[in-house]
């Protein structure tokens, strides 16, 4: 898979995206990733990639020049081209199985007051929020789904039955889980998890996940 993003603060992505899984997956070549400066598509002599809103209010928006001759070199025709807005619809882990299947993803990273609207009309093919609150730094979103999807490319996890068994992959959080020793400080491990008895230990599993969820997340169900 390739993503591009757009940002203002490309030095925010080394590190997070430098490190463990996601840094495997680039080293292999199953993610090509590239962080690009909007500040690069700005041709007046102060990069100038903002202004203030038509009819006044707080704040500044980002331009369109910069960023529509960014998405059209990056390949916008190609790629889906994905906007970091409170507008957007709320990312979750289905959102991250439909975005894991393209080839390319072009991720433009909001700043400030947000973008011209034509932005939005005439680029975006989606439109992401992490979570009903705000942040400083529209860069965090983005390294947040390009985590969550990334972990989901073939091979990237090592054994891909890890990303189908955890919370979220079917509706539901995830059951209880152990390892040795089994009985620590009093704590034992349930029995069923020492039967070797695999069809149970799969029905109990599917029951801890169902009780799990109705008491922390009943919203899942």
């Amino acid at each position: 898979m390739r993503i591009d993003v757009l940002t203002l603060f490309p030095a925010m992505f080394t590190g997070p995206l430098d490190e463990s899984i996601i840094k495997r997956a680039r080293e292999t070549g199953r993610l090509d990733l590239k962080i690009h400066n909007l500040r690069d598509y700005a041709h007046n002599r102060h990069k100038t990639v903002d202004d203030r809103p038509f009819g006044g209010g707080p704040g500044m928006l980002l331009k369109p020049e910069p960023i529509f001759e960014a998405v059209e070199e990056l390949g916008g025709q190609s790629a889906r081209v994905i906007l970091f807005s409170p507008a957007g619809r709320t990312f979750n882990q289905a959102v991250a199985g439909e975005l894991a299947v393209q080839e390319h993803l072009l991720m433009i990273s909001g700043h400030y007051e947000g973008f011209d609207e034509r932005v939005r009309e005439q680029l975006a093919d989606d439109e992401l929020s992490i979570g009903d609150y705000v942040l400083t730094n529209g860069g965090l979103p983005v390294m947040v789904v390009i985590d969550a999807v990334a972990r989901l490319l073939p091979g990237v996890l090592g054994d891909d039955q890890s990303a189908q068994e955890e919370s979220f992959s079917h509706g539901l959080l995830e059951y209880p889980q152990y390892t040795r020793p089994a009985e620590f400080r009093g704590m034992k491990v349930p029995d069923v998890l020492l039967s070797g008895d695999h069809a149970e230990i799969a029905r109990w599993r599917a029951e801890q996940a169902m009780l799990r969820t109705q008491e922390r997340r009943p919203d899942l169900l």
